[in-house]
């Protein structure tokens, strides 16, 4: 199974487009906020609303099932800074999900935490550590969940 996350496009209409198109068979295709663009645009993703998505009609928060996964999305702008991740891990756990994915920060990060896989796919537009922007491609094969983060060519 393969899940693409992508986060924080701010509106890149062609970075978007080429992601759909490398990767045309995935499971699912989830956006965790800020895309900027009406609820119309890219109906592929499973989407929630971030901090700039001031239009969207989208809630801030889902829970979704991806096959036998269950996943968290948010954007994760509504959590505190300094414990944002054992937040997210502690309400998945919550809520029975495996997978959280999330985005806001602009920077990509890969985690377990208690058992809790959280990714987020950093931006497609533009990475606040300074690194390319980038998204995720999380795979599970076998009940073993892998990410992988892949850079976006602009």
């Amino acid at each position: 199974m393969e899940i693409v996350v992508v986060s924080d496009s701010h509106g890149r209409i062609e970075v978007l487009n080429e992601i759909l198109k490398a990767h045309p068979n995935a499971d699912a295709y989830i956006h965790c906020g800020d895309l900027e663009l009406p609820d119309t645009y890219f109906p592929q993703f499973i989407r929630v609303k971030g901090n700039n998505d001031y239009y969207a009609n989208v809630p801030h928060e889902i829970v979704t099932q991806v096959n036998d996964l269950k996943v968290l999305i948010t954007h994760s702008h509504q959590y505190t800074y300094i414990q944002r991740k054992q937040q997210l891990a502690k309400k998945a756990e919550h809520l029975g999900c495996k997978l959280v994915c999330y985005g806001h920060t602009h920077v990509f990060h890969d985690e377990v935490i208690d058992g809790i896989q959280l990714v987020n796919p950093g931006s497609c537009w533009i990475n606040r550590d300074r690194s390319d922007p980038s998204y995720a491609v999380v795979t599970v094969e076998a009940g073993k969940m892998t990410v992988k983060r892949i850079n976006v060519k602009i």
